[in-house]
């Protein structure tokens, strides 16, 4: 079969230990995971999760021991770093129970969900989608992917995220409002699940503004850490 345009190359992130890599399908994103985090975006009450995506085509892969690099984006004032545990489906399905969500994984990754935050603020002052915020080119930067037969379930460890050396934000994975098990249930309840899939978790409070020059280094206990540089 032949294309009328040329097709679009596979999105993939490094897998830790191996020379095989994890294509990308879609990427899915859990929106204020954390209370602290729920809080310092003006949130006073517990909620439901909520979900919004990104393309998978705005995933950039940064190999271990390298350092990534993003363009700060067009349009924007406020770039806003958010670290994140990135969660890669394995096996799909659709209404997986609690129970059984983590054998649909796959493995995990650190990530940060870059944010157009001012762009962000004026779509929600406006009632309009907020895809601009998120969805950009080059707004997932995502590290290796560690396969749970070697990292394990996580459902605790640190989360950090420097600046230049300096800590943003630093908190543990076990105060997600809503697990990785939870998340994986109420995803695939709304969208059948797929290989290939990744969810970005939420993330911790202390997100901030940073700009071209900075180096924003993340982490998560267990896991390959993050290093990307902004242009």
């Amino acid at each position: 079969m032949a294309f009328v345009v040329p097709a679009p190359e596979t999105v993939s992130l490094p897998v830790s230990g191996s020379a095989d890599r994890f294509p990308v399908r879609r990427v899915y994103c859990v929106g204020r995971n954390y209370e602290a985090h729920a809080r310092e975006m003006g949130l006073t009450e517990r909620e439901a999760p909520f979900f919004f995506m990104k393309p998978g085509d705005a995933v950039v892969p940064v190999a271990a021991g390298t350092v990534g690099e993003i363009a700060y984006p067009s349009l924007t004032h406020n770039l806003h770093h958010e670290v994140e545990l990135v969660v890669a489906i394995g096996t799909g399905g659709r209404d997986i129970p609690v129970s059984e969500a983590t054998r649909h994984v796959y493995g995990y990754a650190v990530g940060l969900d870059m944010t157009r935050r001012d762009l962000q603020a004026q779509m929600k002052n406006q009632g309009r989608p907020w895809s601009i915020s998120k969805g950009f080119d080059q707004s997932a930067p995502i590290g290796p992917v560690t396969p749970v037969s070697a990292c394990g379930a996580i459902v605790r460890g640190a989360i950090s995220l420097a600046v230049n050396g300096a800590v943003r934000q630093s908190s543990d994975v076990s105060l997600m409002i809503w697990n990785v098990a939870e998340v994986v249930a109420q995803l695939s309840a709304a969208w059948t699940l797929a290989p290939g899939d990744l969810i970005m978790t939420g993330t911790p409070e202390g997100v901030g503004a940073v700009a071209s020059g900075d180096r924003m280094h993340g982490e998560i206990a267990g896991l390959v850490p993050l290093d990307v540089l902004v242009r």
